[in-house]
């Protein structure tokens, strides 16, 4: 099987991709170039510019290779890729041979990912018009996917494996919020709760309210645990939130489970709606004959 050098200018394309991204990527150990290819890139370039030169077309090489090293999710991970840039094409043999060979791209697989991980990102890579760069922001932006999604699996089974088969009395806390707003961490809140045994419901808004029935030492697990993880990247002078109410006499369980109730109690007031209606919480507490408790954590 034969195969020709491709045309110059593509072999040019080519060679300034790889300047793009030495350029793109200057940290040590960002990008790697074996070399062989080195030394080949320097070649091309006398040759380009000296095209009577010394240098046989014959002699050029079917590929050259980078490896480039993406930083992903923000963190200390990264994704080796390996990007081989063809210079030769096969000109007998099969049909459509003489076609101009896309360049190529291989992960190398990093100790975050499976085997089964990188073989289904590997596929997924697009290959449009030898953009190396829409393929790098495929690969950092499914890696970051993928990367966000394993720590939160990590976070609910840390979270699921903190039930201790505890005992004593149940007690009912309840914690008070200036202010609370961002989905994910009511989101913690609920979907943590379970794992810790723990029934109870959080309302958000200005002010903000989180009811947690359980045992005790499984109610201070739990808020050691959304305070160091869920709220990690929240400056500690913002993690504003007191505990304003500790019932320990006879308490049975009101609530079946953990859940939200913000948008179950209607209208909220606020430039930004984002002020709970506070009569609208009383009545919803008095009807589980939790009045009590509203006076004593809202006043």
């Amino acid at each position: 099987m034969n195969s020709t050098i491709l045309p110059v200018e593509v072999i040019e394309a080519h060679l300034d991709t790889i300047d793009l991204i030495a350029a793109m990527y200057p940290s040590s150990g960002e990008v790697e170039i074996s070399e062989s290819s080195a030394e080949w890139i320097d070649r091309l370039r006398e040759w380009f510019l000296d095209p009577t030169s010394a240098l046989a077309p014959a002699q050029i090489p079917p590929n050259l290779s980078v490896t480039v090293r993406l930083p992903v999710g923000g963190q200390d991970k990264s994704i080796q890729v390996i990007v081989t840039f063809p210079l030769r094409t096969e000109t007998e043999g099969s049909e459509g041979a003489d076609r101009l060979p896309p360049m190529r791209y291989s992960l190398r697989q990093p100790d975050w990912m499976s085997k089964a991980e990188v073989a289904a990102l590997s596929a997924g890579i697009p290959n449009r018009n030898g953009d190396a760069l829409e393929a790098f922001d495929y690969i950092q932006a499914e890696g970051a996917r993928l990367l966000e999604t394993k720590q939160t699996q990590t976070v609910s089974a840390e979270g699921s494996d903190a039930t201790k088969a505890s005992s004593g009395p149940l007690v009912r806390v309840w914690f008070y919020f200036p202010s609370l707003s961002t989905r994910k961490k009511r989101d913690d809140m609920v979907n943590l709760a379970p794992g810790y045994g723990l029934t109870g419901f959080v309302l958000a808004g200005k002010p903000g309210v989180l009811c947690l029935e359980g045992l005790s030492v499984d109610i201070d697990a739990y808020m050691s645990f959304i305070k160091t993880h869920s709220w990690g990247d929240i400056p500690s002078h913002q993690k504003k939130v007191s505990e304003r109410f500790r019932e320990t006499q006879n308490i049975q369980r009101v609530f079946l489970g953990m859940e939200e109730i913000t948008d179950s109690l209607g209208a909220r007031g606020g430039q930004r709606a984002n002020r709970g209606d506070m009569q609208a919480l009383e009545a919803w507490l008095g009807e589980r004959g939790l009045r009590q408790a509203f006076e004593q954590v809202i006043f």
